[in-house]
């Protein structure tokens, strides 16, 4: 049997640590998707390496999102430059005439 040594297993486990997840505080049989309910409030959790501890409290799907993607939520720069549109008047090889 190919058994993985147990300090691969303990890097993965931790390396796991601290994760956070959102769960719906919804009546009824228990977890379900995300984007059912998504004005339902919502439990933060963090993966203590054992179990899911409380970790804060959202309002909503929208800020649920914010708390556990905060890389995401930062404003881009525009891609195509400043005054650029993608699909500005003109003739071109794949306009019709």
């Amino acid at each position: 049997m190919d058994d993985e040594p147990l300090s691969e297993w303990l890097e993965r486990r931790d390396a796991k640590i601290g994760r956070l997840r959102a769960v719906p505080i919804v009546s009824g049989d228990g977890p379900r998707g995300a984007h059912l309910n998504p004005d339902a409030p919502r439990a933060i959790e963090r993966w203590s390496g054992h179990a899911w501890e409380p970790h804060g409290f959202a309002s909503n799907l929208a800020e649920a999102k914010r708390i556990l993607h905060p890389e995401t939520n930062k404003p881009s720069a525009p891609a195509l430059g400043p005054g650029r549109q993608p699909l500005a008047p003109g003739k071109g090889r794949h306009r019709k005439p």
